[in-house]
């Protein structure tokens, strides 16, 4: 009798089919002859109004911005992206990986990183908010190239466009003849701030298009959703999903004006998906239980805030549903939640309102997912099958089936910037090695248990390098060594940035003028270094707490600490 295929094999036999495309130039054309008069874009002009770009027009902005770009001689240069949300965010993201290699930067981060990423790169143009430019201009004097060109969204962006249209019309066709290669290094992201370890990913095209593809295979898009963008641009999880899956689908795209707007936005656009991390998603749930609970009738309320949904009869369930759509603008239909675990009750009670929650595992160098629930299946507490042409298996498990996750497929990147020996260390014989921990069920469902390497997330899915803040304390004379770790409290699942640190006694005896610091006042130094190092970092990288350490940390006969041993066991009497 033949052996019944497990559900990830199942699944080959279901996917939506797709065109393919391997560059985003070709996505670009392709879409606008299809989608042409069709809304791209649903944008705000400055009266508040709600107007709507075409996918023609689209295109149009992206060449005529690509040409400009053209004419400033920025062909194959790198050309770096920073600010919200916004539909000129986008324009620019297409032109500068058609034009040269896309640099997309956190918005969030401080100024010496962003100028950091800009001088390892080589950056010759940044395009980006008024804010943000001005932060680099006031320390123009450590940009590497004084000849950096800045283009501001609010000022110069649309005379860039005016300038590039004139050109093209007139014959400047350049953009059109350029050809891309599908397996060139075209977008380079940044996923650490510290100056000396910044590490840079390296996507081609084809990286992402077949991620594009492989996530509709799995996930149907429809040309009439309307994409609610939250998350920022420059993560992969948020551009590839949330910007050009939509754009290869024929669907719209909407940004959400800020987390405080969230509600209202919603109310305005109408959106049918979002992409969201848990955070998000447990804060809707905890908003839509509490509003249940206290306008249904008496019998019906839960106490503890319970959910009141499964107990409710059936004609209240269907007026109930219908109300708490209507709040969510009336449309949406799917969540797509990444970056971190969400949790399967919640995922499950979403579903039960009919608004289909799906998750998925993934990571910058993978373009960005590697798995995720499908139309066709779903498992609330696994992070979900191999998405199409895409393998993963566990290397080296226990006896628990638990080992580092390793990924092989045209989404994996080309290397990391620069960086020839930790690409080696990282991608071997095409498996690139996640550093995260995970095992497989008989069904093919991917379980993530945890990380062997040392990024800390948080709930709502940023992610922290402790060797960036680890950086900054060190740099302080007053401290010897530092480790950094995220630790969880007692009936709290956020994840908190805690130090352990060993303070320099001698440079403490001669900062205190000669005399011999008590327990206190090495308290007092190291609680005002700490302060100091908060300060040079965006609020979600904050040390929480901190332990002081009498003795060194245990090191490898390279004189590396390490990170496991006694050394990751916090005194939590000593934590601040």
């Amino acid at each position: 009798m033949k052996e019944k295929p497990n559900v990830a094999e199942q699944l080959k036999g279901k996917y939506h089919k797709t065109e393919e495309v391997t560059n985003f130039k070709d996505m670009l054309y392709r879409s606008s002859n299809i989608y042409r008069t069709r809304t791209a874009f649903k944008v705000k002009d400055k009266q508040g109004t709600i107007q709507s770009i075409s996918y023609e027009q689209f295109r149009n902005d992206v060449i005529y911005l690509g040409t400009s770009l053209l004419k400033k001689g920025f062909l194959n240069k790198k050309i770096a992206v920073i600010g919200k949300n916004s539909y000129q965010w986008c324009v620019s993201y297409l032109a500068a990986s058609i034009v040269g290699i896309v640099v997309p930067i956190d918005k969030e981060l401080p100024t010496n990183d962003v100028i950091n990423f800009m001088n390892v790169s080589q950056t010759v143009c940044l395009l980006g908010d008024v804010k943000n430019l001005n932060a680099v201009l006031n320390k123009m004097a450590n940009v590497e190239n004084p000849d950096t060109t800045f283009i501001l969204f609010d000022e110069k962006f649309d005379t860039l466009l005016e300038d590039g249209k004139n050109a093209y019309l007139h014959g400047f066709t350049d953009f059109d003849k350029i050809q891309i290669h599908p397996d060139e290094l075209r977008i380079l992201l940044f996923t650490s701030g510290t100056t000396g370890s910044a590490k840079g990913v390296c996507l081609s095209q084809r990286n992402i298009c077949s991620n594009i593809l492989s996530i509709y295979g799995i996930v149907k898009v429809k040309r009439s959703d309307l994409f609610f963008s939250v998350l920022p641009l420059h993560h992969t999880y948020e551009c590839t999903i949330g910007f050009l899956l939509p754009i290869y689908s024929g669907a719209s795209i909407a940004h959400c004006e800020g987390l405080r707007y969230l509600a209202k936005n919603m109310q305005e656009f109408h959106p049918s998906v979002i992409l969201c991390v848990p955070l998000l998603l447990e804060n809707l749930h905890k908003n839509i239980v509490k509003n249940m609970n206290q306008s249904l009738p008496d019998k019906y309320k839960k106490k503890n805030n319970e959910n009141p949904y499964s107990s409710l009869p059936f004609f209240l369930k269907k007026i109930v549903k219908n109300k708490i759509k209507n709040t969510l603008g009336g449309r949406l239909r799917v969540f797509i939640v990444g970056a971190a675990a969400a949790n399967p009750n919640i995922v499950a009670d979403f579903r039960d309102l009919k608004l289909n929650t799906l998750q998925g595992y993934g990571l910058t160098e993978c373009a960005p997912l590697v798995s995720g629930n499908t139309d066709f299946f779903q498992k609330d507490d696994a992070a979900g099958l191999p998405i199409p042409n895409v393998t993963y298996k566990i290397d080296n498990p226990n006896e628990e089936g638990v080992g580092e996750i390793i990924v092989k497929g045209p989404n994996v990147m080309l290397g990391y910037y620069e960086d020839e020996e930790k690409t080696n260390q990282t991608i071997v014989d095409g498996w690139f090695h996640t550093g995260d921990l995970g095992k497989i069920d008989e069904d093919g469902y991917l379980y993530i248990t945890g990380r062997c390497k040392s990024v800390i997330v948080t709930k709502n899915g940023k992610n922290i390098y402790p060797e960036e803040v680890e950086y900054y304390l060190n740099d302080n004379p007053l401290i010897s060594e530092s480790l950094v770790l995220g630790i969880q409290k007692e009936n709290d699942d956020e994840t908190y940035i805690n130090a352990q640190i060993y303070p320099n006694i001698e440079a403490i005896t001669q900062y205190l003028k000669g005399s011999v610091p008590t327990k206190e006042e090495i308290w007092k130094v190291i609680s005002d270094a700490v302060a100091s190092v908060n300060k040079k970092l965006p609020n979600y990288k904050h040390i929480k707490g901190f332990v002081i350490r009498d003795k060194e940390f245990e090191k490898t006969t390279t004189q590396k600490v390490k990170r496991y041993g006694d050394n990751m066991k916090i005194n939590k009497k000593s934590d601040s």
